[in-house]
């Protein structure tokens, strides 16, 4: 009775291997360094960015603790946060202050932290969770997003649709113009008129129509037409507007190699930024102002246009002058004919002909039709991807249009290297901004102010598990030791498993996993009060253990299941520091019934299950109903006929 098999043993022995493995990186805490970034989507930073951050660190004397390419970004460690800053400024003033043109930067430089992890542990995948803003220091941003210009640019949108739909049909009409969000139409006759409503209804089901109020009525030349946006379309395009701006931010960020970022909607037009770990407030803003929009448009290849482009001539009415990558002037005009958000998806290729490197683009069903119409009424002109960051255009690239291309898929080619049609197929998938958005608030919380939080958090559990230790053992005797143990394996084993997770830890998280503690031990205080009760019912010190674990397990799963619940609502339907809470809280409901049933009953067994006769459980005070002898205070006394 009261023996574990040898597996049981091995599992137990597994479990707490890898726990020590995986929870030993939070303990090398993290190093000040500095982040080396692409400013700009058509730079990238290769191995030679990297032999220029090294040849600027060895001009200062510099010497960093590691120093290497990760992902998209050239990261160095450093010692000391002098050492950081040393550095900080030789590698601005090599990539930024002394480059061609340092009004417009191709890198960005900021400090950040990274963590310590010996190779060793790196090397078997285990990594330290990720620590949130009040834990790591870093900084956040609450950008407000433009709803009127993305209803405005939707208005423009179902304009250019009405127009090809109108030339389709052979619908006469005097104009279409758009006043706000509305969008009006001048017709030549009553027949006209009544052909645009019904397409408008099967067509654009989501405008309304109606007579204008400058409608004459009686004047062929005097019929007008008013098309809005139905209320519930306009919800949608403000909920998809916030959708695509946070999908959009999430991707510019990843590539920038910022770990962990916080990235949620909050209200119905504001958007929570959080970057951990960095440090400086305006290369932050730099890294929000990557953010960028794309547009096909066709080029002007009229005879001013091409006077335009070799700078003989001013740009005529109705185009812009742009500059591609090998600074060359193109002329393109003002009406874009399609945005990233018409794309779903961008990967790099070849030209199954010329092998040359192409970008093959996916349309959606509303881009299909419009680049086909456009691709049909444009074979051998030119056509603009132009790529706008932080209010500069810069051509991609201007293909010329061979055929018409219809099916939605889409392959641009011409004068790229296979780096360059990489970095424009990244580009392509991370789509643009439905909306602009402006900065409202922002603050830093310094990595001192973190560490603090830190050791703080670290007081509270450290002080709770010491406050539980105490009395556990005092009122238990060496069952509250095991108790204490198996509370122990249950924090080692939460740790770990948000380090296998890659989780992010807050103090809400802390505040978890303090509260874990506590229900936690209330089990082994189930366990030990019911071998009590076994004991006064007059069983055997081993029978009264077996019946012990057995009898408190249902309860144990009942009131662990019913927390649990409670859990993954918060998980469902919270958001941010609610959400680290509740990560935090169910896992450690999981590893609680790990280590306070199985776990502690292995100690048990290890210590008690090998005796075969006992005379004495160590377990505390055991109360005996009024008329029977008491035990003493430490443990239950037997006689041999009881065993």
């Amino acid at each position: 009775m009261n023996r574990y098999p040898l597996w049981k043993y091995a599992i137990l022995a597994v479990a707490l291997l890898i726990g020590v493995l995986f929870t030993l990186p939070n303990f090398f805490g993290e190093a000040p360094a500095v982040q080396v970034s692409s400013a700009k989507a058509t730079v990238k930073v290769d191995t030679s960015t990297l032999a220029q951050v090294e040849a600027a660190l060895q001009s200062v004397g510099a010497v960093p603790d590691t120093l290497a390419l990760e992902g998209n970004s050239v990261r160095a460690r450093f010692a000391t946060p002098d050492e950081q800053l040393k550095a900080k400024d030789a590698i601005e003033k090599a990539l930024i202050t002394d480059s061609l043109d340092p009004s417009d930067p191709q890198y960005i430089v900021a400090l950040n932290l990274v963590p310590r992890t010996p190779a060793w542990l790196a090397a078997i995948g285990a990594q330290p969770m990720y620590l949130g803003l009040d834990l790591r220091g870093g900084v956040h941003f609450m950008l407000q997003v433009d709803m009127q210009a993305a209803l405005t640019k939707k208005a423009d949108s179902f304009a250019g649709d009405l127009r090809s739909l109108l030339r389709d049909k052979n619908i006469r009409h005097g104009g279409i113009s758009r006043d706000g969000q509305t969008i009006d139409i001048r017709l030549r006759s009553q027949d006209d008129a009544t052909a645009t409503r019904r397409l408008i209804t099967d067509q654009l089901p989501d405008l309304q129509v109606a007579d204008s109020a400058n409608s004459g009525g009686s004047s062929s030349t005097d019929i007008r037409l008013r098309a809005s946006i139905k209320p519930e379309a306009l919800r949608k395009v403000q909920e998809q507007a916030l959708k695509q701006n946070i999908t959009t931010l999430n991707n510019r960020i990843n590539e920038l190699g910022v770990a962990e970022p916080v990235i949620q909607q909050q209200g119905l037009d504001r958007i929570v930024v959080q970057l951990p770990g960095v440090q400086d407030t305006a290369k932050a803003k730099d890294i929000l102002g990557r953010t960028a929009t794309l547009e096909l448009r066709m080029v002007d290849e009229s005879t001013e246009g091409r006077a335009a482009e070799m700078g003989s001539a001013p740009v005529p009415f109705g185009s812009e002058r742009y500059l591609d990558r090998n600074g060359q002037a193109v002329i393109v005009k003002k009406q874009v004919i399609l945005t990233g958000e018409n794309l779903t998806d961008a990967q790099p290729g070849f030209d199954s002909q010329t092998q040359e490197p192409t970008v093959n683009l996916v349309l959606d069903a509303k881009g299909a039709r419009i680049f086909k119409d456009i691709t049909r009424e444009s074979i051998g002109k030119r056509m603009a991807i132009i790529l706008f960051e932080k209010g500069k255009g810069e051509v991609v690239t201007a293909p010329v249009i061979r055929s018409e291309i219809g099916g939605g898929r889409v392959q641009i080619s011409g004068r790229m290297s296979t780096t360059e049609a990489h970095d424009t197929s990244l580009l392509l998938r991370a789509g643009s901004l439905a909306a602009p958005m402006e900065i409202i608030e922002e603050y830093t919380i310094g990595p001192s102010l973190g560490a603090d939080n830190i050791q703080r958090g670290i007081d509270s559990v450290v002080w709770g598990m010491v406050v539980i230790a105490a009395f556990m053992c005092v009122y238990y005797m060496l069952f509250g030791v095991f108790s204490t143990i198996a509370l122990s394996v249950n924090l080692l084993l939460i740790m770990a498993v948000l380090s296998m997770l890659q989780a992010t830890l807050t103090l809400p998280g802390i505040a978890a996993m303090a509260l874990t503690i506590g229900v936690a031990i209330d089990a082994n205080v189930l366990i030990n009060e019911r071998i009590r009760e076994e004991l006064r019912a007059g069983l055997s010190p081993q029978a009264a253990i077996h019946a012990g674990y057995d009898r408190a397990w249902a309860t144990i799963l009942d009131s662990n299941l019913t927390t649990l619940i409670v859990g993954l609502a918060l998980l469902a339907f919270g958001s941010g520091v609610v959400r680290g809470f509740a990560v935090v809280h169910c896992i450690g409901i999981a590893t609680s019934m790990f280590s306070a049933v199985f776990f502690s009953r292995g100690l048990v067994n290890l210590w008690y299950g090998g005796k075969k006769k006992l005379k004495s459980l160590s377990i505390g005070q055991v109360w005996k109903p009024e008329g029977e002898p008491t035990a003493d205070n430490a443990t239950h006394s037997i006689t041999p006929t009881e065993q």
